[in-house]
């Protein structure tokens, strides 16, 4: 898909990209059925370079969603299943003692944990206690890991897909906000329609096994992430994704719609305008076009800040979701007039 020199336009980089957007979503739809809002915004966080937590109730093929990505894209793949009694070295690595047999002396070698792969499963994310969640989240924010007095880097492209059961069932350990917002993405999960389910019982119930190709190493990825990084932006839009941003803080001195003011505690923070921004370039990006749009933000606004914007007692109580609060913002805030 890619050749071996790299396209000398930014537009070919983007039509390369595009195209390639548009074969892994063919690759991945030969084992997942529907999903395709899920697979795009995976795909999203990926060539930006963030990190995606995915949300929904157990049975809806996240993990084998995320494994089978890895496989296309020919990635180093690890998962890590979050148990109760997990340990933070059960994820970085731990140091064990080995003899030194040319001198006899004990030595101590460090053994690296899961986390030093590219894609990184962390498979119900909310079923371990937050020091062990902490571990993981650290290595997601620095890309590195310390151990031993010594500091490993974590080799690029580096990817953590979360999954999380929804936090009214039993036995679960909530995100912290502040660890939430490490994560580019809240991906919501939902139920597939009744064909897809059908389809979804007869593709996997019988004897063949999908057969997917490879199309991207890990030298791609890195590339591409570079591409979207390079995307100008307006400023018209990057005012737009502040102005969203500031508006969803019930106490952010600006003007905010009436469900902020009465069903917002806290609102979303800087990083939250980062990454309408990137997520838009990225979008902008995967669908071929050289600038990203207006449009392009209200896209990634609700996976950008549904984990962001946090409800207060009163929005429960009248069953007030976040996504409706989303939706306000995105009919309440204007864009801003372009550049004549």
């Amino acid at each position: 898909m890619t050749p071996d020199q790299a396209p000398a336009t930014m537009m070919d980089q983007l039509r390369i990209l595009a195209e390639g957007k548009k074969k892994i979503q063919d690759e991945v739809r030969k084992v997942i059925v529907g999903q395709d809002h899920v697979i795009e915004e995976l795909l999203m966080g990926l060539f930006a370079n963030g990190h995606c937590l995915l949300v929904g109730v157990p049975g809806l093929a996240k993990t084998l969603l995320i494994s089978t990505i890895s496989d296309i894209l020919d990635l180093e793949f690890s998962r890590i299943q979050f148990t109760p009694d997990l340990m933070p070295s059960d994820i970085t690595g731990t140091e064990i003692i080995e003899e030194d047999k040319s001198t006899g002396k004990r030595v101590f070698n460090f053994v690296r944990g899961p986390v030093f792969a590219n894609v990184v499963l962390a498979d119900e994310i909310n079923r371990t206690p937050p020091k062990t969640q902490a571990a993981l989240l650290q290595a997601m924010q620095e890309r590195q890991v310390t151990a031993g007095g010594h500091t490993l880097e974590l080799d690029p492209p580096f990817f953590v897909l979360a999954t999380q059961n929804p936090i009214e069932l039993e036995g679960t350990y909530p995100l912290p906000e502040a660890q939430l917002d490490r994560f580019m993405f809240m991906i919501q999960v939902g139920y597939p329609t009744e064909q897809e389910e059908v389809d979804i019982v007869s593709s996997t119930t019988g004897a063949e096994a999908p057969d997917v190709q490879k199309m991207l190493t890990g030298a791609d990825i890195v590339r591409f992430q570079k591409v979207v990084r390079r995307i100008p932006v307006a400023p018209y839009v990057v005012e737009y994704a502040v102005r969203l941003v500031r508006a969803s803080r019930p106490d952010g001195g600006v003007e905010v719609p009436s469900l902020v003011r009465e069903f917002v505690s806290w609102g979303a923070g800087p990083r939250a305008s980062q990454y309408l921004i990137l997520g838009a370039k990225t979008l902008a990006a995967l669908n071929g076009s050289e600038a990203p749009s207006c449009d392009d933000v209200r896209r990634v606004a609700h996976p950008v800040l549904r984990h962001r914007i946090t409800a207060n007692f009163r929005a429960e109580a009248e069953g007030i979701k976040v996504e409706k609060i989303i939706d306000s913002l995105i009919a309440h805030v204007p864009e801003a007039q372009t550049a004549s």
